[in-house]
């Protein structure tokens, strides 16, 4: 079944070619449904008008209020004229500033008691806030009659306003007028909810939903129209999931099951501490899995720490056992070659299968990454084409065409966020068979991102933290209220490497960008238009704290751009304790794992997310001694900045910091350009507090597909799906 052409049809033929213009260049809307979908962000009341006091600046705004007073001025010695109008709401005033000839239509409009809606962009001049040339629509009726007018005014005192989500070249009310035109067609929308789901929860048909949202006569109209339209994208998006997790359900995979007095048990034998319940718990989860004839599909979030790479490593073990080969998928070289050394150490002998001293029952574990020397290379590919390795790890080198496995049966992959689902896809590939994936994050994910994110996943949470490991103390360090604050925050950290221990320094920017002219003549110029200064850098900061606060300490620095070598070479150096302190770029915010660094002092702290920050702190703190985090921020105590700061310093729970994160950012994208690169399909839905919804249309969804996994008696949902999963979001979808 085709989409109803009358909401295919496109919005030129409707708005007229500029309308359409603008609308497709600057709101990304290109059809009649594109802009039935394109809902009001709020509702003007005449009762409570958007406050004139409450204006943000430097944002485009509209407001509907009164003329107080008209005036016109003249300056340049009566050369030049300007119209000021005076206009209030009842909680303050607004000035409006007209100039030159554009002041003649405003002046006969804008006469004292005059009601209208303004748009335009709030600035200061003067010390009073103003717009400049705004444009504006008079909400009266015919203009001759002044009983009409008062009319008009009283049959729009009760009516909500639709505020729509606007730009500078195109007016909420223009946006109105243009969705006036199309709104008939909102008649020939098909419903996608099946119609006893639709009736078993009391929501509206779609066509009542739009019409309702875009032209409300009643707050009740607003929340019945939201509930449905909620409904419509929660449910859609979990049916497009439910079905890639049934048809992955559908395809063959190898049971890789551990055999008795094999590798795993052998490894387990040596652990010197017993796993935690929840290691133990959640590899159950993907042991069970493992064991079934179709491809394992598993997210593992776990807090910074929780243990996540020895939960992946029992799995790796698991499948060598099952005569399979394991590869895991790490984002940096730096995370590659750390995982292989701390999984090397953690095997010790077992690791050395077919060495001499290995032990009988071990594999030989391989590094594979882009910057090894050719004969490096060419032994690790021969390793995997046998089998003679068992476990690999590498980064994205392990996609390219050459790497051919000897039989690949399970895929780890590493901080699933920094990977393009086309190489976690390319990997899965290699095997002679759909292999078993793993996923693993140690972003905390609200569960609601999960299952719309991660959807096709199912999910296991590691949130207890090993026994041994140590609490971590947070700070906010503010520089610029309080300089000794930052001179204190220097001796905790020389106090640190003092009592044997190591620290980190974290600085949003490398710094070496002004070995290049153009760069440094473009920050030049970028400085001298931007208030605030460019973030702190590596390079500078290293030199600085070297010879100032921290000078006579042993000081190295770690970024993007050093050769692999050098890299690895000073993170051997770090982890050996020769560095006392390293001076470092978010490289080190993921599985970087030194047990002796106590200390970490993030500089410039506002310019990273919630999530990066409490990623960054989980690399203090390893050990048995206590860690430190200081956040260094120049911003003042009331901004929304310190505001993100304390609330990291506050907890240590990454779920609770995960949600704050998503509040702030507001998720309006989960599907988003990050994932994707597709423009997202949620535009009602807010993924935090619409929780129980997302779980319910999730419910629903599992139900509708498993009774007909092509939808065969649901051709309306089907054409709702084909409208949400453009090609490009299907395809996404389908390597998760």
């Amino acid at each position: 079944m085709d989409l109803v052409p009358a909401l295919e049809e496109p919005l030129k033929k409707v708005v007229g070619p500029a309308t359409a213009k603008v609308m497709a260049e600057h709101l990304d809307l290109h059809t009649v449904g594109d802009l039935l979908h394109h809902y009001p962000r709020k509702y003007a009341e005449r009762g409570e008008l958007t406050r004139l006091a409450d204006l943000p600046l430097d944002e485009h705004v509209t407001v509907v209020a009164q003329v107080a007073t008209a005036r016109i001025l003249t300056f340049n010695g009566g050369r030049g004229q300007r119209l000021e109008v005076t206009i209030t709401d009842g909680s303050g005033q607004l000035q409006l500033v007209f100039f030159g000839r554009g002041i003649h239509k405003p002046h006969k409009d804008l006469l004292p008691g005059t009601r209208a809606m303004f748009a335009g962009k709030a600035s200061v001049f003067n010390r009073k806030m103003q717009l400049a040339h705004p444009a504006y629509e008079l909400l009266k009726g015919d203009p001759d009659s002044q009983g009409n007018a008062d009319e008009a005014v009283d049959s729009w005192a009760g009516a909500l306003i639709p505020i729509y989500p606007a730009t500078a070249k195109l007016e909420s009310w223009k946006i109105a007028k243009s969705v006036d035109a199309v709104l008939p067609s909102a008649q020939e929308t098909v419903d996608p909810l099946p119609p006893g789901l639709r009736d078993g929860r009391g929501l509206i048909p779609l066509p009542e939903a739009l019409l309702k949202i875009h032209r409300p006569q009643s707050k009740a109209d607003i929340a019945s129209a939201r509930d449905r339209l909620k409904w419509d994208e929660a449910f859609v998006l979990q049916v497009a999931l439910a079905r890639r997790r049934y048809a992955d359900a559908q395809l063959p995979a190898i049971a890789r099951r551990p055999r008795e007095g094999g590798l795993l048990d052998a490894f387990d034998a040596k652990l010197p501490f017993t796993l935690t319940d929840g290691q133990q718990k959640v590899s159950k989860e993907i042991f069970d899995d493992l064991a079934t004839e179709h491809p394992m599909h598993r997210l593992l979030q776990g807090e910074v720490g929780s243990g996540k790479t020895m939960v992946a490593l029992r799995a790796m073990l698991a499948v060598v056992d099952a005569g399979g080969q394991a590869a895991m998928l790490a984002p940096t070289e730096v995370l590659a070659q750390q995982h292989h050394r701390s999984i090397t150490e953690m095997m010790g002998e077992l690791a050395e299968g077919g060495m001499l001293g290995g032990s009988d029952q071990g594999t030989k574990v391989t590094l594979l990454t882009g910057s090894m020397g050719v004969a490096g290379r060419r032994q690790a590919l021969l390793d995997l084409v046998t089998g003679e390795a068992g476990i690999v790890i590498g980064t994205h080198a392990l996609i390219e065409d050459k790497v051919q496995f000897h039989d690949l049966g399970l895929v780890v992959v590493d901080e699933q966020h920094r990977f393009g689902v086309e190489q976690r896809d390319a990997l899965r590939g290699k095997g002679k068979q759909p292999p078993h994936l793993l996923v693993m994050t140690a972003t905390p994910i609200p569960r609601t991102v999960a299952m719309t994110v991660f959807g096709d996943l199912e999910t296991s949470v590691l949130d207890q933290l090993p026994a041994g490991r140590s609490p971590i103390a947070s700070h906010v360090v503010p520089a610029e209220d309080k300089p000794h604050f930052l001179a204190r925050a220097w001796e905790r950290v020389r106090e640190e490497v003092e009592n044997g221990h190591q620290a980190y320094v974290v600085c949003p920017r490398i710094g070496d960008e002004d070995d290049d002219p153009k760069k440094a003549k473009k920050k030049a110029e970028d400085e001298a238009t931007a208030e605030k200064r460019p973030p702190l850098a590596v390079i500078e900061v290293a030199e600085q704290l070297a010879r100032g606060p921290l000078s006579g300490l042993k000081v190295e620095v770690l970024h993007g751009r050093m050769q692999p070598d050098d890299k690895d070479a000073v993170m051997r150096r770090f982890a050996a304790g020769e560095t006392q302190v390293l001076v470092a770029t978010t490289v080190i915010e993921v599985g970087v794992n030194v047990p002796n660094a106590t200390a970490m002092v993030i500089m410039d702290a506002d310019r990273f997310g919630v999530s990066q920050l409490h990623q960054l702190r989980g690399r203090v703190g390893r050990g048995s001694a206590p860690g430190l985090c200081l956040l260094v921020t120049e911003m003042p105590e009331a901004s929304p900045a310190r505001a993100r700061l304390g609330a990291v310093a506050a907890t240590l729970d990454g779920f609770e910091l995960s949600r704050i994160d998503l509040e702030q950012r507001r998720e309006g994208d989960v599907l988003g350009q990050a994932q994707s690169g597709v423009r997202s399909s949620l535009r009602m839905l807010a993924v935090i507090e619409d929780e129980e919804i997302i779980a319910e249309a999730r419910e629903e969804a599992v139900k509708v597909v498993a009774a007909d996994p092509d939808l065969e008696h649901l051709p309306e949902l089907r054409t709702a799906l084909d409208a949400l999963l453009d090609d490009e979001r299907e395809q996404y979808l389908d390597k998760g």
